[in-house]
């Protein structure tokens, strides 16, 4: 391509002068549009020149520092004062939850006046002179480094931290009080859960109820080869803690011929070769539903932990820890019923169980 090729598409007014460029070699800085053209000179502000406009900065800065506290006081108290399920009208938000406005509200203003008073304080009262520093080597030789502890103590000099005593005690006042807000919030990681994982509401005469039919189960209601999922009697599914409840009851049950028991125990805790045991994996607490009847295995869906119901329920394939609890049943009136609770706790393992 031609030199006149090169340059067609480019206005010729920003081209340096080509007789310039091949007799002095040089290009002047009028030609160059990427000359440095130098910093602006620097123009003062008003706080820098009128102490009494440096006073109000100061003072707002210190108020938003000072909202900042008294938000965050708020969120607490709302936290600790709000019902959880107090629904309150809030124009135009329409009907939401009034804990839920209140932590967003008095969350926002803390975290908003203290980023605000970062803002205003920097933009009002530190220095704003820009300085133009030369590049240099990564590795920094010792005047380097006494230089960078210079600058520093010049800046925090120019910050005026150490002068402006009321924004430096109110921004630490709002700064120490925000975290405050995430530590009240680990209430809601729920309460401990004390013997509740060792504990279910199987108990000595507590009928055998079939989940899908809600009726009580009878001996002859189970048959051979069939897996029957049951839950204790008085437990509904619109009762408010029915998830929680039926995470930890949940029974299977299937009728093995006696002579196919391997385990004694196991054995001595059935009725009739009817076997039950807990539903929940002890795994991660998956509800176990595959049933392969020739074999009397059981097959969680999640991990395929495999378990054997004709021993124990003992494991014996995939990650499961140890075999599912067996509840002791027997008969009364024709039903069938808890002769006791579970020995063990169900589902998987905790760290004070091991």
């Amino acid at each position: 391509m031609s030199e006149t090729g090169r340059h067609e598409d480019v206005p010729e007014e920003i081209l340096p002068s080509e007789r310039e460029t091949a007799h002095e070699g040089v290009v002047t800085k009028a030609d160059n549009p990427f000359a440095d053209p130098g910093l602006p000179a620097h123009e003062h502000r008003a706080q820098d020149i009128d102490e009494r406009a440096a006073r109000r900065s100061e003072r707002t800065v210190a108020l938003l520092f000072l909202v900042s506290m008294i938000a965050t006081v708020g969120f607490i108290a709302a936290y600790v004062a709000i019902p959880i399920d107090k629904i309150v009208y809030i124009w135009p938000l329409g009907y939401i939850s009034g804990l839920n406005f209140a932590l967003g509200l008095t969350l926002g203003a803390a975290l908003f006046c203290i980023g605000a008073g970062a803002v205003h304080w920097a933009r009002t009262l530190m220095s704003d002179e820009e300085v133009a520093d030369e590049r240099h080597p990564i590795q920094a030789p010792p005047e380097v480094k006494a230089k960078v502890l210079a600058d520093f103590a010049a800046g925090a000099k120019e910050s005026q931290f150490g002068r402006r005593k009321l924004i430096r005690n109110t921004m630490f006042g709002a700064l120490a009080l925000v975290p405050l807000s995430g530590v009240v919030l680990l209430r809601d990681l729920g309460p401990l859960p004390g013997t509740k994982l060792r504990t279910t509401n199987w108990k000595k005469g507590v009928r055998l109820v079939n989940q899908s039919t809600n009726l009580p189960l009878r001996p002859e209601d189970i048959a051979v080869g069939s897996l029957t999922f049951a839950k204790p009697e008085g437990l509904e599914e619109d009762d408010e803690e029915f998830a929680e409840k039926i995470a930890k009851d949940a029974l299977m049950l299937v009728r093995i011929q006696p002579q196919n028991i391997k385990d004694k125990h196991e054995l001595s805790w059935s009725h009739e070769g009817i076997v039950a045991y807990s539903k929940i994996c002890t795994h991660v607490g998956c509800p176990i539903s595959l049933y392969e009847q020739q074999t009397h295995h059981v097959l969680c869906p999640c991990h395929q932990s495999t378990f054997d119901l004709s021993d124990g329920g003992r494991v014996i394939f995939g990650p499961a820890g140890h075999a599912l609890p067996q509840l002791h049943i027997t008969e009364k009136d024709g039903f069938l019923e808890a002769a006791s609770g579970f020995e063990e706790p169900v589902g998987p393992s905790f760290w004070e169980r091991g």
